[in-house]
């Protein structure tokens, strides 16, 4: 169900039709001008901007910037999951076949077996393991959010964004007045990006004052991902220091994706991004931007986001892909007439893998 967002007269409001572009720079007070938006122009994405503006319908510069919430963006597509390529369809861009990648290339060259065309597009349908992924992300996001900045559980809104993805709102004004750059640093901080070796105890002359397992922030996390458990600590440590600086330094980088949330930094750092309303449906999947409450682990995206109904419908499917959604698997599919559920129907078409059937000839003039 998509509600107006807390604030919302603040905000800046947008959407897209289907095979339209962008249309933003909109101002809505009320839950029930969101509504007549989204039945007026039967749009098939709807969004809302993480900042806040006294006069949110101006063009950007008139706008008049209070503050924004701070977000993050974790997307299964950055991760470079083994997984992917299995499920990585492409498209030409010349015929609009979909096709396998030759021998699992993934998103690399190829060319279409139908017309011979290099040109294609990517679309990627997520599997469990893609889930998984992007949840170990956010986990480790909220470790650092909640034990390193304070910030409160309740504070935090984590959702699945509707496609590849989490998006986690944080609702805190410590952070709603910082700018570009403060959110750069974040962004970098829970990356673990950047990290010198001096923050942990090695500099170029010595190592002094190694971390110790159990402290807090990252200086314990480097502890017991580089220095082990306390029975192996006093061996790793005289190794640490006879390798030297360099050494560290490549160990510390080493771990920078294994301990640091991966998240997109062009995200948190934009304070004008607008974002997928909460309970909207993404066209790109069909799903919907759905919140997962407490329990992240038991979040199933393809149970709990799949929104629409299962009333049967016929279309004319081409997933070379098989995928599942609410338990039940479908595909793969050479270009047949089949009938599905509706939010198969939506998923095939969102993803550009299914076409309405073609209509009855109209009946001769008598």
């Amino acid at each position: 169900m998509v509600g107006a967002p807390r604030s919302a007269g603040m905000r800046e409001f947008g959407y897209q039709r289907f095979n339209s572009g962008m249309v933003r720079h909109l101002s809505l007070r009320t839950a029930g001008e969101l509504r007549v938006m989204l039945v007026q122009n039967a749009v098939s994405d709807a969004y809302c901007s993480s900042g806040y503006y006294n006069f949110p319908d101006l063009p950007m510069a008139d706008k008049d910037w209070q503050g924004a919430d701070l977000v993050f963006d974790i997307d299964s597509k950055d991760l470079a999951l083994p997984c992917r390529a299995g499920h990585t369809v492409l498209k030409c861009a010349a015929c609009g076949a979909p096709f396998l990648p030759p021998d699992g290339a993934g998103e690399g060259p190829a060319a279409c077996p139908g017309c011979g065309s290099p040109r294609h597009d990517s679309r990627s349908l997520p599997c469990r393991d893609c889930v998984a992924g992007a949840k170990k992300e956010v986990a480790k996001l909220l470790r650092v959010l909640g034990e390193d900045l304070a910030v409160l559980p309740e504070d935090c809104a984590v959702y699945f964004s509707g496609n590849e993805g989490f998006h986690v709102h944080v609702d805190d004004e410590r952070f709603r007045g910082i700018g570009s750059g403060a959110r750069g640093e974040i962004a970098d901080y829970v990356a673990f990006r950047g990290a010198v070796p001096e923050r942990f105890g090695m500099a170029r002359s010595g190592a002094a004052g190694l971390p110790e397992a159990g402290e807090a922030g990252w200086r314990g996390r480097v502890a017991a991902a580089l220095l082990g458990p306390k029975s192996a600590r006093p061996r790793l440590v005289r190794e640490a220091k006879a390798a030297g600086y360099g050494a560290f330094a490549a160990r510390l980088a080493g771990l920078q994706p294994s301990l640091g949330a991966r998240i997109d930094r062009n995200v948190t750092t934009d304070v004008h991004r607008i974002f997928r309303l909460p309970g909207s449906l993404s066209g790109k999947s069909g799903l919907a931007k759905a919140p997962c409450g407490r329990d992240l682990d038991g979040f199933d995206p393809y149970r709990d986001a799949c929104l629409v109904d299962g009333d049967p419908v016929d279309v004319v499917a081409r997933s070379p892909v098989r995928f599942r959604l609410r338990g039940r698997g479908f595909g793969p599919y050479d270009g047949e007439a089949v009938t599905v559920p509706r939010f198969a129907a939506a998923y095939m078409i969102c993803k550009g893998l299914a076409t309405a059937p073609p209509r009855p000839p109209a009946p001769a003039p008598r």
